[in-house]
């Protein structure tokens, strides 16, 4: 049964790898993001604001993601928040956008 367990396991962790649903997206953006994408500081997109988001949502999700990790224009990259992973960076984008979507 140990053995079974430890096979769950591993499958649990290869399953969370692709799966960002146990990162809390909206924690992260409410540490990282909020300061700049509640207020529209340096031009930062607010979240639900869907004029604000017109041209950036028509790229796909993946240049968002890159934006967002990599930074871009006044961006820094993840947002200043160099201690994040990148599959945090990319839950916390989904909830910026998930309103605009």
């Amino acid at each position: 049964d140990d053995e079974a367990a430890g096979d769950d396991e591993a499958a649990g962790d290869d399953e969370a790898a692709g799966d960002d649903s146990d990162i809390d997206g909206e924690a992260i953006y409410n540490q990282a993001c909020t300061a700049c994408h509640s207020t529209g500081a340096a031009g930062a997109p607010r979240r639900g604001e869907a004029g604000e988001w017109e041209d950036r949502i028509d790229q796909d999700i993946e240049t968002l993601y890159d934006h967002a990790i990599n930074g871009i224009g006044a961006m820094p990259p993840k947002g200043g928040q160099t201690d994040l992973s990148d599959d945090e960076v990319r839950a916390a984008v989904d909830f910026l956008v998930e309103p605009v979507k």
